[in-house]
C-alpha cells in the first residue's frame, strides 16, 4: 500500500495535493482497497461551496456506500468526470486518474490539521 510523501491526509481518508491555494482531492489507496471495487461516485456541482469536514458527495462499493468529507473549505473548481464512465479508476490509480474533485480554498490554514504519509501511515497502523 503506497502513500505518496508529496500528499498530505486527512484521517477521513482524503488525499490532498496542494497547488497554492487549489487543491485536487481523492481517496487514498487504504480507503478503495477497504471498500472493495467501485461502482458509483457522486461529485458535487462545479461552484458548490463547502466548509471544511461537510459531506461532498458519496463512492459506492459492490456491498456499501461511504461518505466524502472536505479536509479543507472551499469551492469546487473541477470534477473528475472520467469517473462517471469509470469509477473503477478510484480503485485502479487513486492518486492520478482516479482523482475526485478541485477547489479553491477559502480557508488554507485548515490544512495544518492534515496528515504526512508518516503520520497516516502510523495512525492506520501499518
Amino acid at each position: 500500500m503506497k502513500f505518496p510523501d508529496e500528499l498530505h491526509y486527512s484521517i477521513e481518508h482524503i488525499w490532498v495535493k496542494i497547488d497554492k491555494d487549489q487543491v485536487v482531492l481523492g481517496i487514498t489507496d487504504f480507503a478503495q482497497s477497504e471498500l472493495g471495487e467501485i461502482v458509483y461516485v457522486d461529485l458535487p456541482n462545479i461552484g458548490h461551496h463547502f466548509d471544511k469536514d461537510q459531506v461532498f458527495g458519496s463512492i459506492e462499493a459492490l456491498k456499501t456506500v461511504s461518505d466524502l468529507f472536505m479536509p479543507a473549505s472551499g469551492k469546487v473548481i473541477d470534477v473528475n468526470s472520467k469517473l462517471v464512465q469509470d469509477p473503477k479508476l478510484v480503485n485502479s490509480n487513486p492518486y492520478d486518474e482516479g482523482w475526485l474533485v478541485k477547489i479553491k480554498m477559502t480557508q488554507s490554514d485548515e490544512l495544518s490539521q492534515l496528515l504526512s504519509a508518516e503520520e497516516y501511515s502510523k495512525d492506520l497502523g501499518i
